[in-house]
């Protein structure tokens, strides 16, 4: 600055005598107020919804997370219908926020965008932006089907029997815990609801329109979830910068064969009229309204939302060891050979190609649904965290097991963990895996989602004996863990054996931290696991697409590579003989679901 002073005023005499003039004094008071105040850090907003909880986590610039906080939300289960309410959920964002905020010591001000993720649920509005109940119970706080909801089975299958083009992008069928079956479902239950919803919102869509106003839908909802066909942006993905584009790829033979021919009235107007790219900017940012409940500033930017999972997806899959080949670093190919486990109450199986690959009873491949420019296929377990749980909850020694974890201030499954350890031990077991040897778990209690998409499978637990102690709860434990990984496994090689090339898992959410689970994964699976440094990746996942929103980096691809980092790397077992043992047990699990269809089908058979 002084150098440009004296550039401006010509040399300063070379005595000592200053000869500034009064002007010349109030030009460098008022060029030095000038002076640029120490640049404002930026922080990054990460918003989730999850199945119980609002989650907010604020990340500075190198992915680093500063603070989060948690926030409850409200749920009602009744037999196969879960439902929640937007506006609980809303208050629940906005106190998570604050407190994020508080905990981290960041201003408002210092956020520089905002990212949104959520479950796929369903949520309903009128015209007003108000709440319409989705529920037998006609209560209008309950206005979003959750995604695990099970309601709509016959209306899946109705629309399973059209044999619409549009299927083959969804594996071959669409699942009951899609939107087009809930909302048949609603139609034809609920006709009065049905008339009064202006729109009809994914969560994670429902959330970036009610802090900006901005209408526009996610292409990561739209087609994985409703049956939009994001490939048609194809030919269009160069014609406008902001990548907003009016809704091109909705199939309108689909929607009138099964029944819903009013959704495509004001040309998609109640499931979107615009759909964009993850990340881009909405609307003039926050709106003041959602700006003052969020404690942030009006204007702040906000990116087009990601599903909960796929979040995690954005947040974790560059979160691999830098190789020292520069050229294999921005290789596009590289990422397509690791798959994403995004683990909690259920869990997301993601892997993305360059190419599109259609692989029966696999979700896909989805043109652009989590990384632009990429295909995704998407595989899952309905249901993981909430297996364990519902497990280890149920039996007869778990209270006692509890009641001891508390005490020792860990978790119950750490305790379980520790059990199995010491079973080891105590039985001279080669191997903690082989605990199991006489217990095998079937872990489709929730239906299978994929590979063999049928959502009428059972679980089955075969090897119970009367013995109800602590050590037998232990033991289920671990048989219900390494069926979820036999799961895994399934999906894994199904996918390979269909054209994906998968050597490398990245695994995040609540499960991953369960030490034994992920060992367990990578020693049935037989690929190494990378867990990401920031273990709240769905966050950071979210919080990625303010940064893109901000304009901080110039794609999704730039800001995953710069805001995300490797931490431990988990390796299949070398022994030959635990290799072996998985072997065994995964074909008892293959025909344990044979074993099934067996005997739907004698039973079908016996009751015609």
């Amino acid at each position: 600055m002084r150098d440009d002073i004296r550039g401006l005023l010509g040399p300063i005499p070379s005595s000592g005598v200053s000869t500034f003039s009064s002007s010349s004094t109030s030009l460098f008071v008022e060029m030095a107020a000038m002076d640029p105040a120490p640049p404002q850090r930026s922080v990054f907003l990460g918003i989730d919804v999850g199945t119980g909880s609002a989650r907010a986590g604020l990340f500075d610039e190198s992915g680093k997370l500063l603070a989060s906080s948690s926030s409850p939300i409200q749920i009602w289960k009744e037999r196969e219908c879960v439902e929640q309410s937007s506006t609980d959920i809303w208050h629940a964002i906005c106190a998570a926020v604050r407190n994020a905020c508080s905990l981290a010591n960041v201003d408002g001000g210092e956020v520089s965008g905002v990212g949104f993720a959520a479950t796929c649920s369903l949520v309903a509005v009128d015209d007003e932006g108000s709440p319409v109940t989705v529920s037998w119970s006609g209560d209008s706080r309950r206005n979003v089907i959750v995604w695990m909801d099970h309601r709509a089975v016959k209306q899946a299958e109705k629309i399973n029997a059209s044999n619409s083009p549009v299927l083959q992008y969804c594996g071959g069928a669409v699942s009951p815990e899609m939107e087009p079956p809930k909302l048949l479902w609603v139609k034809e239950n609920l006709p009065e609801s049905w008339s009064m919803v202006f729109r009809w919102m994914d969560l994670s869509d429902w959330l970036s329109y009610r802090a900006t106003g901005d209408d526009t839908r996610s292409i990561c909802t739209t087609v994985c979830k409703w049956t939009y066909l994001g490939h048609a942006h194809m030919q269009q993905i160069h014609e406008k910068e902001s990548r907003d584009m009016e809704a091109c790829g909705w199939d309108d033979e689909f929607w009138e064969e099964i029944g819903l021919v009013d959704l495509i009235d004001g040309h998609h107007a109640k499931i979107g009229r615009s759909v964009a790219f993850p990340g881009h900017p909405l609307g003039s940012g926050l709106s003041p309204t959602a700006a003052k409940e969020l404690g942030l500033l009006a204007g702040t930017p906000v990116g087009t939302s990601l599903i909960d999972a796929h979040a995690g997806g954005v947040g974790v899959l560059e979160s691999v060891p830098r190789s020292d080949n520069e050229a294999k670093e921005h290789d596009k190919d590289a990422i397509c050979h690791r798959m994403v486990l995004v683990c909690g109450t259920s869990t997301c199986h993601m892997v993305v190609s360059q190419n599109k690959l259609f692989i029966p009873g696999v979700w896909g491949p989805f043109w652009s649904a989590m990384i632009p420019e990429y295909w995704l296929t998407e595989g899952g377990q309905s249901a993981t965290g909430a297996l364990l749980d519902y497990i280890v909850e149920s039996h007869v020694a778990s209270s006692l097991l509890a009641n001891r974890a508390a005490s020792q201030k860990i978790s119950l499954f750490e305790l379980l963990n520790k059990m199995l350890e010491r079973m080891v031990r105590d039985q001279n077991s080669p191997f903690l895996a082989a605990l199991t040897r006489n217990m095998h778990v079937l872990p489709d209690f929730h239906g299978n989602r994929s590979p063999l998409a049928d959502p009428s499978a059972k679980g089955v637990i075969c090897g119970l004996s009367l013995d109800s102690s602590e050590k037998q709860l232990a033991l289920l434990y671990l048989a219900t863990l390494q069926g979820l990984a036999y799961g895994t496994r399934h999906t894994v090689e199904h996918c390979n054996a269909n054209g994906h090339k998968i050597d490398t898992l990245l695994a995040c959410g609540g499960l991953a931290k369960n030490s034994l689970f992920i060992q367990e994964h990578a020693d049935i699976i037989g690929c190494p696991i990378v867990l990401p440094r920031e273990s709240e990746s769905v966050l950071l996942g979210a919080a990625i697409l303010g940064a893109v929103a901000a304009k901080k980096y110039p794609s999704l691809s730039e800001a995953m590579k710069a805001l995300s980092a490797p931490g431990q790397v988990i390796h299949p077992s070398k022994d030959p003989k635990v290799k072996k043992y998985h072997d065994a047990k995964y074909r008892i699990f293959s025909q344990l679901y044979e074993q099934q269809l067996s005997q739907r089908s004698a039973m079908a058979e016996a009751l015609a």
